[in-house]
């Protein structure tokens, strides 16, 4: 298993495309290569270390869903075999190897798919001050971390810059148009299937988020998918509602974070050896978990 870190690629004499918080992206005529980085980001800054094996884990975590899904949905996936990649992508296999993948171009919905069967995150927020989550009613007197009667769909924009903000189903219909209640239906199926067989596998699927958008007329689901970083895990074993619940993604960084003096504006800290040993662990845990395989 490596355990090296890559927070930053170059391929000489080419630009990325775009430059996310995780996510270095090329193009190569109709096709994107996705690299995901090591990089971590949290409350919106990007950390200055990486975490060993983080965008290893989350483009073979999404390669993965990408096929257990391709019988519900077309995706935007090509190959993920740097040796097949054009020059001068093939020359850089170094930087390149399971950490990308060459996908096809999409004309993409400018929203977020989510799709929650527990109350968390900013949907316990929302619940606790209005009593329901973008706008759907629930029943009174539900917990943090309790299990939804059936799962909701809950779109929410995209940010660029901050997080992403929840919007009720009548804006997300404004914004996608006549897709709107395919991609509602669709998001909804996509997480029944993976949250039974996440339950299968020990872990629960809290809530997710899908990005979608159209190759040739067909609509195909693209980006990163079920990861620890668009998705909340937690261990079946160990659930309890009526508060946060352990999770396989970065909250233990997050949670050490919020122990120092910090103002949550960059420059961020740097993390501690054992807390990045520790949230390592975490991603190649969930990878272990969901896929039965090592990296």
């Amino acid at each position: 298993m490596s355990s090296s870190v890559l927070t930053e690629t170059s391929i000489p004499g080419v630009t990325p495309h775009a430059r996310g918080k995780v996510r270095d992206v090329y193009a190569c005529g109709d096709h994107l290569i996705f690299v995901a980085t090591d990089r971590i980001s949290a409350f919106d800054c990007v950390l200055p270390n990486g975490i060993p094996d983080k965008g290893r884990v989350l483009t073979q975590m999404s390669i993965f869903w990408f096929d257990f899904l391709k019988d519900i949905v077309p995706t935007h996936f090509v190959t993920a075999d740097a040796g097949l990649y054009p020059e001068p992508f093939r020359s850089h296999r170094d930087q390149l190897e399971g950490r990308s993948m060459m996908v096809r171009r999409a004309k993409m919905f400018d929203a977020e798919c989510v799709a929650r069967g527990y109350v968390s995150g900013s949907g316990w927020k929302d619940y606790k001050s209005t009593g329901s989550i973008c706008g759907i009613a629930l029943p009174a007197g539900l917990q943090e971390s309790s299990r939804l009667p059936e799962p909701i769909f809950t779109p929410a924009t995209k940010a660029q810059t901050g997080h992403d903000e929840n919007i009720p189903f009548e804006t997300f219909c404004a914004i996608t148009g006549e897709m709107a209640h395919v991609l509602r239906d669709l998001t909804l199926r996509i997480y029944s299937t993976a949250s039974a067989y996440a339950a299968e596998r020990g872990m629960l699927l809290a809530d997710t988020k899908f990005e979608f958008g159209m190759v040739d007329g067909t609509l195909v689901l693209a980006d990163e998918v079920l990861t620890p970083d668009s998705s909340r895990f937690w261990p079946r074993d160990t659930y309890s509602p009526g508060g946060a619940q352990k999770s396989y993604d970065k909250q233990y960084v997050r949670d050490y974070l919020e122990t120092l003096d910090w103002d949550k504006r960059p420059p961020a800290p740097p993390l501690p050896p054992e807390v990045i040993e520790r949230t390592a662990g975490k991603y190649r845990e969930a990878y272990r978990a969901l896929t039965g395989r090592n990296l």
